[in-house]
């Protein structure tokens, strides 16, 4: 028995060989229930919090260029920056964007318009 710790008295060499037997007998129920526990996680898991969080991130960064006054006010100044630099290096591929937007825009509309006049037309028939 240790002087230093009476509550807690040494084993014998007999008492430590077998309370190492016990540990190692839960080394492979342990093993085992690590790697089911980490099956889940990894399959079942971490595809929803990796497409969360890219997703967080994308919808963060989408509406810092969008909105001009709507981030957060540390950020403005950045957005504003990269929105700046984006229109100063690519105006053109953006000017032409944005009037093949209004085209087609108003390529739907006629068609939609045209749609319903021929509702009307059938409706008063």
């Amino acid at each position: 028995m240790s002087d230093q710790y009476p509550l807690y008295p040494e084993l014998t060499e007999q008492g430590k060989e077998e309370a190492q037997r016990i540990m190692d007998s839960f080394k492979p129920k342990i093993k085992a229930m690590m790697e089911d526990i980490m099956g889940e996680l990894y399959s079942d898991v971490s595809y929803y919090v990796e497409s969360d969080h890219w997703t967080n991130y994308r919808n963060a960064l989408m509406d810092g260029f969008r909105n001009y006054g709507s981030g957060k006010p540390n950020h403005e100044y950045d957005y504003k920056e990269l929105r700046q630099a984006i229109y100063k290096n690519h105006k053109d591929e953006i000017v032409n964007d944005l009037n093949q937007d209004i085209i087609a825009e108003n390529d739907r509309l006629k068609a939609e318009i045209e749609y319903l006049r021929q509702i009307l037309i059938d409706w008063n028939r």
